[in-house]
């Protein structure tokens, strides 16, 4: 079975200045998945920040919506090649949660409800960049899309942006996740078109 599929395709269209190379404009929100879609209870549902050292923090459902909330208004880039302008989430930053988390670590590799993992550089987590997002256009996540709360890193490819967010893990070395695995970029910067291994 190949799990790389070489995506879509449409028009360009839109603003050139927002769209990047390879990219086509939609106005749907499309749901690409492998494998069930997890059904997360906000009862029961945690957020765990592990640390190199093994420390962990932990949020509940109710401590993560009680904490500070932000409202990013941004452009999202699917590895598939569409773009979607002018999407507005609610959620927490990851400078809110890591503010007093102890580490020196370099890396994290998020961890998903149903197994799934993709890796990151923490700087690429921090200054206003990432958020655990449970809000989409004012309303709360859809499963589908991975709610109740998922990891948004917009200005990386969407992959990143892990759905059903449970945990980060903090890392010296960078641990490929996934899809990185399967042949994806290890980092996937969407204006350098980096989709596959090699680009």
């Amino acid at each position: 079975m190949n799990l790389i599929t070489r995506g879509f395709h449409g028009r360009r269209g839109g603003d050139p200045d927002r769209i990047p190379p390879g990219q086509y404009q939609t106005h749907d929100f499309p749901v690409l998945t492998v494998g069930p879609t997890p059904r997360v209870d906000t009862d029961t549902w945690t957020l765990t920040i592990t640390t190199e050292t093994g420390t962990r923090h932990t949020w509940t459902w109710r401590q993560l919506l009680d904490l500070p909330q932000e409202n990013p208004h941004t452009d999202i880039h699917c590895v598939t090649r569409w773009t979607k302008l002018d999407t507005d989430w609610t959620g927490v930053s990851l400078d809110t949660l890591l503010h007093d988390v102890e580490t020196t670590a370099d890396y994290a590799l998020a961890h998903s409800h149903g197994g799934y993992t993709t890796n990151l550089p923490l700087q690429d987590l921090t200054d206003g960049q990432a958020w655990i997002a449970h809000t989409f256009d004012g309303r709360p996540l859809t499963p589908e899309h991975g709610g109740p709360a998922r990891l948004l890193v917009p200005h990386l490819y969407f992959w990143k942006s892990a759905k059903w967010i449970s945990g980060l893990t903090l890392h010296h070395e960078d641990e490929p996740g996934f899809w990185e695995q399967a042949g994806y970029h290890d980092y996937g910067d969407p204006w350098r078109e980096q989709r596959y291994q090699g680009d």
